[in-house]
């Protein structure tokens, strides 16, 4: 063989040995690039995501897992920890679900990792137009949970940030048993028609914050629901969507107390309600809600900007004679202002065996422009401290009966 034809036989060789080298290199400054485990653009890259995963969780040193510009198909993947060192998954493309795909719990499911971060200008694509034709969990209380763009369970001392989740079958994030957890700067987006994308919820969980965040949405923006301790939620604009509320309450059998949740310096815009705290009929438990603060918050054409709703029974789902059993006290709503696009302005609707206690407002500087009557507020089974400005004139008659339920 001529001394050309055996540099030629060589050349493969000495390619994979460069791809080797690339890939090491990589892995030596702890950066693990998707496409060095066989990611490509427009393909799927589920196995590629979890290989890259798997190698930066082992790394005894610092590592980062890199989806660079480009939109990759993704099917449901699970990244779990612990990890040896801290982790970061850096996402500057998209990762895109199947339309189709109905099944499974999300389609990135991160858990048991301490020391997470998840950053970058990427977006997390569910693709849920065609999930939420088939979506009726909004009308019947067992029914057919569709995938989350984003879980977190069990993640502690970690932060999401700069990320976009986009068209989410079902909540766009669900953190469980989430601890000292921040989420910064975040948009969320999905068609106001969009059925259970909640923006952000939480359970189980304690330390965690949601800061300087967009969410537009066709539910909750942020759902604070039960198990929670020191929440705090600030800086975040809100609409389409169904406000930020804390509830639904009383459900389930395992449900334990929300104690501390702070809400300021937030923007709702054309929602369907402002701040509101809302427990269950007929509970399927009994435990305290307290120590729940609401202030300087602005609202813009908001139809329920402030409302405490212990009537909460959504398609009549429950039996709305037995009052709700959720003890909810320590409450405050101060500086509010803004516009209301119904002339109930105020409602403060508290169960009739458990009143609320303790209920603070102040400095509530609300207005309305519509023909259904001047402004007012609705109270009942709660006798709140009222001081500063008072627009409308809080508590000045009772709540009429319920009679039509929730849809929301």
């Amino acid at each position: 063989m001529g001394l050309i034809s055996k540099f030629m036989a060589l050349i493969p060789l000495l390619l994979l040995l460069l791809l080797v080298s690339d890939a090491t290199a990589d892995a030596t400054s702890g950066v693990f690039d998707i496409t060095k485990f066989g990611a490509k653009p427009n393909a799927d890259v589920t196995q590629a995501l979890a290989d890259a995963w798997k190698e930066a969780c082992a790394s005894a040193t610092p590592s980062k897992v890199l989806v660079p510009k480009g939109t990759y198909q993704l099917g449901a993947s699970r990244l779990k920890g612990p990890c040896k060192s801290p982790i970061e998954l850096l996402v500057e493309g998209t990762l895109q679900a199947s339309p189709t795909d109905t099944e499974g719990d999300g389609l990135l499911v991160m858990e048991y990792v301490d020391h997470l971060t998840l950053t970058g200008t990427g977006v997390f694509d569910g693709q849920g137009k065609a999930g939420w034709e088939k979506n009726d969990c909004h009308l019947k209380k067992i029914c057919k949970k569709l995938p989350m763009n984003l879980k977190f369970n069990f993640i502690t001392n970690s932060i999401v940030k700069d990320i976009t989740s986009l068209d989410s079958k079902n909540f766009h994030i669900n953190v469980l048993a989430g601890k000292n957890l921040t989420f910064d700067h975040l948009k969320i987006t999905a068609p106001e028609n969009s059925p259970n994308t909640d923006g952000i919820h939480l359970g189980d969980s304690e330390d965690v914050y949601i800061l300087n965040t967009a969410i537009a949405t066709g539910d909750d923006c942020i759902s604070v629901g039960y198990t929670n301790r020191k929440i705090t939620i600030s800086d975040v604009t809100c609409g389409p969507g169904h406000g930020i509320s804390i509830g639904s309450l009383g459900k389930y059998k395992t449900e334990k107390e929300v104690v501390g949740v702070t809400v300021k310096k937030c923007k709702l815009i054309g929602t369907t309600n402002g701040v509101r705290i809302k427990s269950w009929p007929d509970s399927a438990v009994s435990y305290p809600a307290s120590d729940m603060h609401f202030e300087d918050i602005e609202m813009e054409n908001v139809a329920n900007p402030i409302i405490i709703d212990q009537e909460y029974c959504p398609w009549n789902q429950c039996n709305r004679k037995v009052p709700s059993t959720i003890k909810i006290s320590k409450v405050s709503f101060k500086n509010i202002k803004g516009t209301s696009s119904t002339p109930v302005a105020v409602k403060l609707v508290c169960s009739k065996s458990h009143p609320c206690e303790d209920v603070e407002i102040a400095d509530i500087d609300l207005t309305y422009s519509g023909k259904q009557g001047p402004i007012v507020s609705e109270c009942a089974n709660v006798k709140p401290k009222i001081s500063g400005k008072q627009n409308p004139p809080i508590c000045a008659k009772p709540a009429p009966p319920e009679t039509t339920p929730s849809t929301d």
